[in-house]
């Protein structure tokens, strides 16, 4: 039964690749192959935890010598269930609560108006200069705020500019690929950054200055070819109808108030990095702060405002909006992963990779290349656990020093880990939070930007080794 999960699992991402085929829900296969994969793990335990010998479940014992005393059974259930899917549904709801809060923030502001100013200031019809605006917009707010956030807040821009869905589906499939690039540079751009920078493995300066022109061969790649097999020369965007902007109900209130509702949602996105930084508190409490703060000053304008209650877009109002078969979607990902790391797949993965590939830069890019399918936060936390830090000293050998803090081994990690996730739209939160925004079909994706984006990868990973190697 052991053999048998990684086999669910990948029989789970080929049903979800096939969605519209099998005509089944995404979140309904995720969710199944998640409960199937703890079902095997608790009625394999046995094998999986003392046939093999896991360090994980060994270490859980010696740190509660009550359990260790208690019948097998009651071991594993005690593991399994009070310390392996509490700490993986903690790690997963820090994650879902973050895509909420930043959903629900950016439908208030969009709701009230806010994205109305910015999308003024782009002025062209032309599809191809809006393609480069919009990649380039969302590669540099991805380094300053981080790519789910920035990938949230172009979405729902674009919405604004592009009324068309079918063009709208190309921008919005450019802006996963963007995100992720410029998310890789930036020691706040993603969450396997932020470890990497919190873990000392890299420093702010040293990736900055190491993985920004990398990140931008694998941005520029891809939209020069999309450039031109996107969109026809001349082409120009359809302008939303009298009717279509009808639709959107925008309540009057003052330019102030809805100034005000624009800088405290855009404010609570990019301030996380520096909530996280000085709390030292996890990143969703700090979407939610904004949150708060937001539904605060909203309840406060509409108490002063003489309107119908029926007009006023209180937040308490706009909660069912939120889309919940992507949050159950994200959550049976990220819980099968969890299963895996619990049974010591990944750990095994790890060690296969020590064993058998002795060139650090290629663990690194095959690495990337599994962050496609397999979460990059596990994948990364599992290689820093892999390969802690070698102290610095002046006696280390040639293979030792790539794994010293700001080594080429975990500076190219960086990279690898944020970009690889692009090549499949499942393969990083970014990708999933716009597939559920947009509806996009996971084939569609695949058959379309996969291989802009594995072209880019290869690209920007040619230019790292050209460059720093």
């Amino acid at each position: 039964m052991f053999i048998l999960m990684p086999v669910i699992f990948i029989l789970g991402i080929l049903a979800i690749a096939m969605e519209d085929k099998f005509k089944i829900n995404k979140a309904a296969i995720a969710l199944f192959m998640a409960i199937s994969l703890w079902m095997i793990l608790m009625f394999d335990a046995y094998y999986i935890f003392i046939e093999r010998s896991s360090p994980i479940f060994h270490e859980f014992l010696s740190e509660n010598p009550d359990i260790a005393s208690m019948p097998a059974h009651e071991q594993f259930i005690n593991f399994i269930s009070n310390r392996a899917i509490v700490y993986h549904l903690g790690n997963v709801s820090e994650t879902l609560f973050f895509v909420m809060c930043s959903m629900l923030i950016v439908d208030i502001v969009d709701k009230h108006g806010g994205f109305r100013s910015v999308t003024g200031y782009i002025r062209t019809s032309d599809k191809r200069k809006l393609l480069w605006y919009i990649s380039i917009a969302t590669f540099f707010f991805s380094a300053l705020l981080d790519n789910l956030a920035a990938a949230i807040v172009i979405m729902a821009v674009l919405r604004k500019l592009v009324p068309d869905r079918t063009d709208r589906l190309k921008y919005a499939c450019m802006v996963i690929i963007s995100a992720n690039a410029g998310g890789s540079w930036s020691p706040i751009g993603d969450v396997t950054t932020i470890l990497l920078w919190v873990g000392k493995n890299v420093t702010a300066m040293h990736q900055i200055s190491h993985v920004f022109i990398p990140a931008l061969i694998n941005m520029l790649v891809p939209l020069t070819i999309a450039n031109f097999w996107l969109f026809k020369k001349g082409s120009t965007l359809r302008v939303m109808s009298e009717e279509e902007q009808a639709d959107e109900y925008i309540p009057e209130i003052p330019t102030h108030s809805r100034r005000v509702i624009f800088v405290i949602g855009v404010l609570s996105l990019a301030l996380v990095p520096v909530f996280q930084m000085l709390t030292n508190l996890p990143p969703f409490l700090g979407v939610l702060l904004g949150l708060v703060i937001l539904w605060i000053y909203t309840d406060v304008m509409y108490s002063r405002l003489h309107m119908h209650e029926s007009q006023k877009l209180r937040i308490s109002q706009l909660l069912p909006n939120i889309d919940l078969s992507t949050i159950f979607f994200f959550l049976g990902i990220l819980m099968a992963v969890g299963a895996l790391e619990t049974a010591g797949q990944l750990g095994i993965m790890s060690a296969f990779l020590d064993k058998h590939v002795h060139e650090p830069y290629l663990i690194s890019f095959v690495i990337g290349a599994l962050s496609s399918c397999v979460d990059n936060v596990a994948l990364v936390a599992a290689t820093m656990g892999m390969y802690p830090l070698t102290a610095h000293a002046a006696d280390l050998s040639p293979y030792a020093q790539f794994f010293v803090s700001d080594g080429g081994f975990w500076t190219f990690l960086a990279y690898c880990a944020v970009t690889g996730g692009s090549i499949l739209i499942i393969g990083s939160a970014t990708g999933v939070t716009v597939m559920g925004l947009e509806k996009i079909e996971f084939m569609y994706y695949t058959k379309r930007f996969s291989i802009l984006a594995l072209i880019g990868y290869c690209c920007g990973a040619g230019t790292y080794m050209l460059l720093f190697a």
